[in-house]
Protein backbone atom coordinates (compact mmCIF):
# COMPACT_ATOMS: atom_id res chain seq x y z
CA UNK A 1 0.00 0.00 0.00
CA UNK A 2 1.10 3.50 -0.67
CA UNK A 3 1.58 6.22 1.92
CA UNK A 4 -1.66 8.06 1.14
CA UNK A 5 -3.75 4.97 1.86
CA UNK A 6 -1.93 4.33 5.16
CA UNK A 7 -2.50 7.94 6.20
CA UNK A 8 -6.19 7.74 5.24
CA UNK A 9 -6.66 4.45 7.16
CA UNK A 10 -4.80 5.85 10.18
CA UNK A 11 -6.88 9.03 10.18
CA UNK A 12 -10.11 7.01 9.80
CA UNK A 13 -9.12 4.78 12.72
CA UNK A 14 -8.44 7.80 14.96
CA UNK A 15 -11.81 9.36 14.05
CA UNK A 16 -13.56 6.05 14.74
CA UNK A 17 -11.91 5.73 18.16
CA UNK A 18 -12.89 9.31 19.08
CA UNK A 19 -16.50 8.71 18.00
CA UNK A 20 -16.70 5.49 20.03
CA UNK A 21 -15.35 7.27 23.13
CA UNK A 22 -17.78 10.17 22.70
CA UNK A 23 -20.70 7.81 22.13
CA UNK A 24 -20.07 5.66 25.19
CA UNK A 25 -18.82 8.33 27.61
CA UNK A 26 -20.47 11.51 26.34
CA UNK A 27 -24.03 10.62 27.34
CA UNK A 28 -23.09 10.32 31.00
CA UNK A 29 -26.55 9.52 32.34
CA UNK A 30 -28.29 12.29 30.43
CA UNK A 31 -32.03 11.78 30.45
CA UNK A 32 -34.26 12.18 27.46
CA UNK A 33 -36.11 15.47 27.62
CA UNK A 34 -39.53 16.39 26.30
CA UNK A 35 -39.54 18.81 23.35
CA UNK A 36 -38.60 22.23 24.68
CA UNK A 37 -41.04 24.15 22.53
CA UNK A 38 -44.29 23.28 24.30
CA UNK A 39 -45.02 23.83 27.95
CA UNK A 40 -46.04 20.57 29.61
CA UNK A 41 -49.51 20.33 31.03
CA UNK A 42 -49.68 19.75 34.76
CA UNK A 43 -50.62 16.20 35.71
CA UNK A 44 -54.24 15.82 36.68
CA UNK A 45 -54.78 14.75 40.29
CA UNK A 46 -56.32 11.34 40.89
CA UNK A 47 -58.67 12.63 43.58
CA UNK A 48 -60.81 15.65 42.84
CA UNK A 49 -60.12 18.14 45.60
CA UNK A 50 -61.79 21.51 45.97
CA UNK A 51 -59.80 23.98 43.94
CA UNK A 52 -59.24 27.62 44.55
CA UNK A 53 -60.55 30.03 41.98
CA UNK A 54 -59.22 33.17 40.41
CA UNK A 55 -60.81 36.06 38.59
CA UNK A 56 -60.11 36.60 34.91
CA UNK A 57 -61.19 39.37 32.56
CA UNK A 58 -62.74 38.45 29.23
CA UNK A 59 -63.32 40.90 26.38
CA UNK A 60 -66.56 40.88 24.36
CA UNK A 61 -67.77 43.05 21.47
CA UNK A 62 -70.80 45.32 21.92
CA UNK A 63 -73.57 46.54 19.63
CA UNK A 64 -73.01 50.07 20.97
CA UNK A 65 -69.46 50.62 19.68
CA UNK A 66 -66.48 48.90 18.08
CA UNK A 67 -64.69 48.27 21.39
CA UNK A 68 -64.20 45.10 23.42
CA UNK A 69 -65.87 45.32 26.82
CA UNK A 70 -64.46 43.64 29.93
CA UNK A 71 -66.40 41.02 31.82
CA UNK A 72 -64.98 39.36 34.94
CA UNK A 73 -65.36 35.61 35.41
CA UNK A 74 -64.23 33.10 37.96
CA UNK A 75 -62.19 30.08 36.83
CA UNK A 76 -60.45 27.28 38.72
CA UNK A 77 -56.86 28.00 39.64
CA UNK A 78 -54.49 25.68 37.83
CA UNK A 79 -50.72 25.28 38.05
CA UNK A 80 -50.75 24.79 34.28
CA UNK A 81 -50.72 27.85 32.01
CA UNK A 82 -52.32 25.75 29.26
CA UNK A 83 -55.21 24.62 31.49
CA UNK A 84 -55.87 28.17 32.62
CA UNK A 85 -55.78 29.49 29.05
CA UNK A 86 -58.19 26.75 27.94
CA UNK A 87 -60.59 27.78 30.70
CA UNK A 88 -60.49 31.40 29.51
CA UNK A 89 -61.27 30.38 25.92
CA UNK A 90 -64.10 28.10 27.11
CA UNK A 91 -65.57 31.02 29.04
CA UNK A 92 -65.35 33.22 25.93
CA UNK A 93 -67.15 30.52 23.94
CA UNK A 94 -69.99 30.47 26.49
CA UNK A 95 -70.68 34.09 25.62
CA UNK A 96 -71.37 37.17 27.69
CA UNK A 97 -73.46 37.18 30.84
CA UNK A 98 -73.85 40.96 30.67
CA UNK A 99 -75.52 41.31 27.29
CA UNK A 100 -72.47 41.79 25.09
CA UNK A 101 -72.17 40.04 21.74
CA UNK A 102 -70.49 36.68 21.35
CA UNK A 103 -67.42 36.89 19.13
CA UNK A 104 -68.02 33.30 17.95
CA UNK A 105 -70.72 31.38 16.09
CA UNK A 106 -72.74 29.34 18.61
CA UNK A 107 -71.43 25.96 17.38
CA UNK A 108 -67.73 26.85 17.70
CA UNK A 109 -65.61 24.60 19.92
CA UNK A 110 -62.05 24.81 21.19
CA UNK A 111 -60.17 21.85 19.74
CA UNK A 112 -56.76 22.42 21.32
CA UNK A 113 -54.51 25.05 22.83
CA UNK A 114 -50.72 25.00 23.09
CA UNK A 115 -48.25 27.55 24.43
CA UNK A 116 -44.59 27.60 23.44
CA UNK A 117 -41.86 28.51 25.88
CA UNK A 118 -41.40 31.88 24.20
CA UNK A 119 -45.04 32.83 24.83
CA UNK A 120 -46.75 31.99 21.54
CA UNK A 121 -50.20 30.49 22.09
CA UNK A 122 -51.74 28.37 19.35
CA UNK A 123 -55.53 28.31 19.70
CA UNK A 124 -57.23 25.74 17.48
CA UNK A 125 -60.98 26.12 16.89
CA UNK A 126 -63.48 23.84 15.19
CA UNK A 127 -64.50 24.48 11.56
CA UNK A 128 -67.70 26.23 12.67
CA UNK A 129 -65.65 29.31 13.48
CA UNK A 130 -64.97 29.85 9.79
CA UNK A 131 -68.06 28.17 8.32
CA UNK A 132 -70.61 30.26 10.26
CA UNK A 133 -68.64 33.40 11.03
CA UNK A 134 -70.57 36.61 10.27
CA UNK A 135 -69.07 38.60 7.45
CA UNK A 136 -67.36 41.93 7.91
CA UNK A 137 -63.98 43.19 9.01
CA UNK A 138 -65.24 44.43 12.40
CA UNK A 139 -66.72 40.98 13.20
CA UNK A 140 -63.41 39.31 12.35
CA UNK A 141 -61.46 41.91 14.32
CA UNK A 142 -63.72 41.36 17.34
CA UNK A 143 -63.26 37.58 17.17
CA UNK A 144 -59.48 37.70 16.84
CA UNK A 145 -58.86 40.31 19.52
CA UNK A 146 -61.42 38.92 21.92
CA UNK A 147 -59.23 35.81 22.09
CA UNK A 148 -55.84 37.57 21.87
CA UNK A 149 -56.59 40.30 24.43
CA UNK A 150 -58.31 37.93 26.87
CA UNK A 151 -55.38 35.48 26.87
CA UNK A 152 -52.59 38.06 26.98
CA UNK A 153 -54.35 40.20 29.61
CA UNK A 154 -54.83 37.27 32.01
CA UNK A 155 -51.58 35.38 31.38
CA UNK A 156 -48.47 37.54 31.20
CA UNK A 157 -46.51 34.55 29.81
CA UNK A 158 -48.64 34.68 26.63
CA UNK A 159 -47.12 37.30 24.34
CA UNK A 160 -48.72 36.43 20.98
CA UNK A 161 -51.64 34.31 19.78
CA UNK A 162 -51.92 32.29 16.58
CA UNK A 163 -55.43 31.23 15.56
CA UNK A 164 -55.99 27.91 13.77
CA UNK A 165 -59.15 26.29 12.40
CA UNK A 166 -59.29 22.47 12.43
CA UNK A 167 -55.55 22.40 13.11
CA UNK A 168 -54.75 24.38 9.97
CA UNK A 169 -53.67 27.90 9.20
CA UNK A 170 -56.25 29.96 7.34
CA UNK A 171 -55.77 33.11 5.36
CA UNK A 172 -58.85 34.73 6.92
CA UNK A 173 -62.15 33.89 8.59
CA UNK A 174 -64.23 35.80 6.08
CA UNK A 175 -61.83 37.63 3.80
CA UNK A 176 -60.65 40.51 5.97
CA UNK A 177 -58.15 39.82 8.78
CA UNK A 178 -54.95 37.97 7.82
CA UNK A 179 -54.72 34.88 10.06
CA UNK A 180 -51.38 33.66 8.71
CA UNK A 181 -49.53 35.51 11.47
CA UNK A 182 -49.45 35.57 15.24
CA UNK A 183 -51.24 38.50 16.88
CA UNK A 184 -49.90 40.76 19.60
CA UNK A 185 -52.55 42.07 22.01
CA UNK A 186 -54.15 45.35 20.97
CA UNK A 187 -55.43 46.82 24.23
CA UNK A 188 -56.51 50.04 22.50
CA UNK A 189 -59.55 48.02 21.33
CA UNK A 190 -60.60 47.46 24.97
CA UNK A 191 -63.22 49.78 26.47
CA UNK A 192 -62.03 51.62 29.57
Amino acid sequence: MDTKRWLFLGFSAVVLVVLVIVFFRGGGGEKIKAPAELLPEAPHPVEETPKETRLVTLFFPSEEDSLLHPEVREIKTSPSLVDGAKQVVHELLKGSTQGYLSPFPAETKLRQLFVTRDGLAYVDFSRELADYHPSGSSAELATVYSVVNSLAFNFKAIKKVFILVEGQERETLGGHINLSQAFLPLYSLNAQ
